[in-house]
């Protein structure tokens, strides 16, 4: 049963929305009433950023309803009886090295937000997946809004719904879209998982508490980034973002691309590195979304030497899965292509006409071949 039409529907208080959230672990947290202010101006950006193709293979994003509306650009489209939204963060900002730190030449780097572990009382660390760890979370606090105001419509997301988080935590107040694309909260930075609870219930908010735009004239992270992916402030080419392309992109990668790549494996966080306001961002201490140790720096052999049942066994449960045995094996090639060192050429040779690979794996091992080889030429 959700709430009726006719009756005065009960009104949610964003200081009891966020109680209820901290309560269940997030770090911070902040309940939207819709429509945001904004909702128009985040729908043409967003119909912007698809139209140019910078969504590259993410044909998710691109969805539409019925009218040949952006079903991501507005709320209201998948969910027209949603109210509020409360928008609810999680800090992973570890205590461990940074991509840009100095590291061996054979090593690679996993982002950041993939390094997550649970303690398990038998095994010690096991992988844990933070979609799995926020929407447990959320299912909490909806329940217990339930049990308060009776039942109502309800969709809980952890980046998997028809929602554009980053503008909705924005308009909710929990920081600001930074020139890098990401949300940057004033204490916690940008190393943030977010989740979102969409609801029938109408949100008690006096005004937006919008934090205003503090990335004032810096351009590090524009700066940084080795493959051009941040066109512009505040814009991204999501085709050239190394994030994208070692995740989401399945196919060969471009040569052009490749050599900007460096030694990342899985995602990329270069222009969070460098970004000042990481600089002070406490260390999160959540048991659920621990550090793996082993996935801090990377030995690029230890994870060349992994066939495909031992890295469903290391990745289980973990993001890392999303990107597959094959692509992996393909990002791994082209940081061996980045690192310089003749160690990895016999590997390479081995497997470059490997006929169980795929073909981009091969273009990569193929490229990473030449590469290495006009480093190492003979005196």
């Amino acid at each position: 049963m959700t709430i009726s039409a006719t009756a005065t529907p009960p009104s949610l208080d964003r200081q009891m929305a966020r109680s209820l959230a901290l309560e269940a672990g997030f770090t911070e947290a902040s309940l939207l009433a819709l429509p945001a202010e904004d909702v128009e101006s985040t729908d043409a950006r967003f119909r912007d950023f698809i139209y140019t193709g910078y969504h590259g293979q993410m044909q998710y994003l691109a969805r539409r309803n019925e009218h040949g509306h952006l079903v991501r650009g507005r709320v209201d489209r998948p969910f027209p009886w949603a109210q509020s939204v409360l928008l609810c963060m999680a800090s992973y900002h570890g205590d461990a090295p940074h991509s840009i730190d100095p590291a061996p030449q054979d090593r690679g780097w996993i982002a950041r937000y993939a390094w997550t572990a649970r303690r398990d009382s038998d095994s010690g660390l096991r992988p844990s997946d933070y979609h799995k760890i926020l929407l447990k979370r959320l299912r909490q606090v909806e329940s217990t809004l339930k049990q308060h105001y009776g039942d109502f419509e309800s969709r809980a997301f952890v980046d998997t719904g028809p929602l554009l988080e980053r503008a909705a935590a924005r308009a909710a107040g929990l920081g600001w879209v930074g020139k890098n694309t990401c949300l940057i909260h004033p204490t916690h930075g940008s190393w943030t998982f977010l989740a979102a609870l969409v609801m029938e219930l109408p949100a008690s908010v006096e005004s937006p508490l919008v934090i205003p735009d503090r990335c004032g004239s810096c351009t590090r992270c524009l700066d940084a980034c080795p493959t051009g992916a941040l066109i512009a402030p505040y814009q991204m080419d999501a085709t050239r973002c190394i994030a994208y392309l070692t995740i989401e992109h399945r196919d060969a990668i471009d040569p052009a691309l490749s050599a900007g790549m460096g030694r990342q494996v899985f995602g990329c966080d270069i222009c969070q590195d460098v970004c000042p306001w990481n600089r002070k961002a406490p260390i999160a201490r959540d048991e659920a979304l621990q550090c793996r140790e082993e996935l801090v720096n990377p030995s690029l052999e230890w994870l060349a030497a992994m066939d495909e049942s031992r890295f469903e066994t290391l990745f289980n449960g973990s993001p890392i899965r999303r990107t597959g045995f094959w692509s992996m094996r393909r990002n791994v090639a082209i940081a061996m292509g980045n690192s310089g060192l003749a160690q990895f050429i016999p590997w390479l040779e081995h497997q470059a006409d490997s006929p169980s690979a795929t073909a981009a794996f091969r273009h990569a091992a193929q490229w990473a071949l030449r590469r290495l080889r006009s480093r190492n030429k003979p005196a």
